[in-house]
């Protein structure tokens, strides 16, 4: 049961775009087109999901015991910049098309403080290291889940008679305050 809270906790309660406002850049750029916000959310979830395990394992096995928990932020950019690499070239490698829709927001991924958040909590919430996994997870899933929401609604939004002051940013910042204030509503809720 305790994996499904932090799970749950992370994709929809505490969801890292929308209640923590972590890694808005690509959630502003890359929610156009639903099947660009999938790939971009499968390719952050995959980061997140293996910096929560490599992440967890440095702090624990080598940070702690040699009493060096200061090179925590140092370490764990290392470790974010070098997996954010090595998935920009698999999505060149496998799919070309893919790489040149995510363009410059795929190596952004390195920047993104959604990334360093995830691995930031999982140390500050003291987590096991399959609780750091299911967590990882999590906010993989809830960041896609805010991606694609946003790309569906704007989608729909290019057919919909927009006034002429709202169109572009505009009503795309309404449109994120909008799903913010409504997962914000599970707040309290675990």
């Amino acid at each position: 049961m305790n994996y499904f809270l932090i799970f749950f906790s992370a994709a929809i309660v505490n969801n890292f775009v929308l209640s923590y406002f972590l890694g808005i850049c690509p959630f502003v750029g890359v929610s156009k087109r639903v099947s660009s916000a999938v790939s971009m959310g499968m390719a952050v979830t995959f980061v997140m999901l293996i910096t929560s395990v490599v992440t967890w394992l440095i702090y624990h096995l080598i940070l702690v015991p040699f009493e060096v928990e200061i090179l925590e932020y140092v370490s764990f950019i290392l470790v974010i910049a070098s997996l954010v690499q090595l998935v920009e070239m698999f999505i060149r490698k496998v799919s070309k098309p893919l790489y040149d829709t995510l363009g410059i927001y795929l190596p952004l991924i390195t920047t993104n403080c959604a990334i360093l958040g995830l691995a930031l909590f999982s140390v500050l919430r003291e987590y096991s290291f399959m609780e750091s996994v299911v967590f990882g997870l999590g906010a993989g899933v809830g960041f896609t889940l805010a991606l694609v929401i946003m790309a569906g609604i704007r989608e729909e939004l290019e057919l919909a008679p927009v006034p002429k002051y709202f169109q572009g940013a505009g009503i795309t910042m309404i449109v994120a305050g909008g799903l913010a204030l409504a997962f914000m509503g599970f707040a309290g809720m675990i």
